[in-house]
């Protein structure tokens, strides 16, 4: 059985295998492994790339949008709202700062959050709004903006899974105040281990993030703040730099894929199609439908009856995400329960998402919409 991956990493590594090891090998024979160069090129590059002005690399996606809040002085008293169906880093940093996470529901068909009802979630207390461009998609930005504007909050995109995704013509990551990208290996621009970036236009806002990742020190050994020690190394920036260069052609295979399941799966009942917004251009990090939570049998979730049918017959597909964060144990405290926020927790229940990597071929998408719907109807 030839099996079809949810991600091949190793299809796309063999295809710049010569690039990466030539520029690996430069960074292990100059001595230069944190900082320097390699690792301030790489800034310049994504920043030119995002379309913003700065770009500080850090250790993580975590890091990024940790050193963003702190950076903003964001802290215990403070507020924050973004969506509880994300990965739970997003929530976690605001924790983490000493602020509390706000949570509003979600659009249905864009797995978004709804940005209709940030308005309801602001007190006083609020100083932030955290979107999260999930899958690849960008948040209605232009809603969300003005929201933000007429009570003046900062913004902070996590672009964590969305590395290219434009809305109303401007690049992820340069809308808000400060934009946060991830570049572990999964990520559209990922790299071979963990990696981060901040991009801003504000320089001030970029210096405070350099100090606070040198653990809160401009000069060395001199220290004004409590920071943390978070820098990309060089050799995660001279790989980054290397497929920085094939991003824009690896995006654009995946939206073809996108469209090719789009025009497949349509006819296939039980399932619902994830759906872009006109102004927004989506990069496709996960292709994730819904199968719809009415087709529910006495042995248990639809969903996960079908999850379980194509890995039987050699499909990946993964679960993004099984549990809201409002239902998250340790968010018990926040005060919300089961029925909060309707749309997340049964999208929760109906998610899967499917193969989706720019090498992935037409040959492949029929026989994951051929397994899908055989799944769909055999239940």
């Amino acid at each position: 059985m030839n099996k079809i991956p949810l991600l091949d990493l190793v299809s796309q590594y063999k295809t710049i295998q010569l690039e990466i090891e030539r520029a690996v090998l430069a960074v292990l024979a100059s001595g230069a492994y944190i900082g320097g160069e390699t690792v301030r090129s790489f800034e310049r590059m994504f920043a030119d790339y995002v379309g913003v002005s700065e770009c500080v690399a850090c250790n993580s996606g975590t890091d990024a949008l940790y050193l963003a809040l702190r950076a903003l002085q964001i802290g215990p008293g403070d507020e924050v709202i973004t969506t509880p169906f994300t990965f739970f880093a997003t929530a976690e940093v605001i924790s983490a700062v000493g602020a509390t996470p706000v949570f509003v529901d979600i659009n249905p068909h864009t797995f978004n959050m709804d940005v209709t009802k940030i308005e309801d979630a602001i007190t006083d207390r609020t100083r932030a709004v955290l979107p999260v461009h999930l899958f690849g998609q960008p948040v209605d930005m232009s809603a969300l903006m003005q929201t933000a504007r007429s009570h003046n909050l900062y913004v902070v995109e996590d672009c964590a899974q969305s590395a290219g995704a434009v809305w109303a013509n401007q690049s992820v990551g340069s809308i808000g105040h400060i934009g946060c990208f991830s570049f572990y290996p999964t990520k559209n621009l990922g790299g071979c281990g963990d990696g981060g970036a901040i991009t801003t236009n504000d320089p001030h806002l970029a210096a405070k993030v350099r100090m606070l990742q040198e653990h809160g020190s401009k000069t060395r050994y001199y220290h004004e703040e409590i920071g943390v020690n978070s820098r990309l190394d060089a050799l995660q920036a001279a790989i980054l730099q290397i497929k920085l260069k094939y991003l824009p052609d690896w995006n654009y295979h995946r939206t073809v894929a996108a469209n090719r399941y789009q025009q497949q799966l349509e006819h296939i009942s039980g399932i619902v199609l994830p759906e872009v917004l006109k102004k927004g251009q989506s990069v496709w990090n996960q292709y994730t439908i819904r199968v719809t939570e009415s087709m529910v049998t006495g042995q248990g979730n639809h969903r996960d009856h079908v999850r379980q049918f194509l890995l039987n017959h050699g499909v990946g597909s993964m679960i993004y995400y099984p549990l809201p964060l409002h239902l998250q144990s340790v968010y018990q405290s926040l005060g919300y329960g089961a029925g909060h926020f309707p749309i997340a927790e049964q999208v929760c229940r109906e998610v899967i998402s499917l193969p989706m990597f720019p090498e992935l071929t037409e040959e492949q998408q029929q026989k994951v919409a051929f397994y899908l719907n055989e799944a769909l109807v055999s239940s």
